[in-house]
Parts: C-alpha cells; structure tokens; sequence
C-alpha cells in the first residue's frame, strides 16, 4: 500500500472558487478511478495556508504500478481541466508508510 499525493496549483483568478473546482474534478477523475483494482479508500483534500491556490489530494493506492496506469489514463480526461483552472499539470508524489515505534509515556509531561 502507498499513498500518493497530488499536489493541484490553480490559476490565482479561480482559487477562490477551489472547493467548487476541486469537485468538478473529482466528478471527472474519481468514478473511473473507483473502478480501479488499485482503490484503495477515499481521498482527502486540503488547501494550503501559504498559498491559496494550492491544493492537496491525498489517498491511498494499491502500488505505484497500478497508479501509473491510471494516471496515464487519466491525463486525457484532464486536459480540459487543465486548461480552464490550473497554472500548470499536477504534481504526483508516492510514499511509503514507516513503521516507526511511537512512545506513548508521556516522560512526566
């Protein structure tokens, strides 16, 4: 299991209009995308503080093999999108879950 990471920069003159436009594209991308046997759960999305028309989908995703084929899939049902909302493509990132030991004795705090 990894999780992916899109990062999506909107033109500045639509940002204010991202949770609306963050939808839209989710309607055009997801239910093919639930479809997928690389489905792994639901997506969240977060808009940055430091830049408004940023925006952050994160999820997790079977591999990064079967990732790639959607996202090859996916590119032509996005080009419009592109067009009409972003200042540039989106930006995807892959990682790994680490098992990291987190100790819970709060050390007398």
């Amino acid at each position: 299991m990894i999780t992916v990471i899109e990062r999506w920069h909107l033109r500045p003159e639509v940002a204010d209009r991202g949770l609306e436009i963050m939808q839209e594209m989710d309607d055009l991308v997801g239910p093919p995308a639930h479809a997928d046997p690389g489905w792994s759960g639901h997506a969240q999305f977060f808009r940055s503080h430091d830049a408004s028309n940023e925006f952050l989908m994160i999820y997790p995703w079977r591999s990064i093999e079967d990732h790639l084929q959607l996202r090859e899939s996916e590119e032509p049902l996005l080009a419009n999108f592109y067009g009409e909302y972003c200042s540039a493509s989106r930006e995807i990132s892959y990682y790994d879950e680490l098992a990291v030991e987190v100790d819970h004795d709060d050390h007398g705090h």
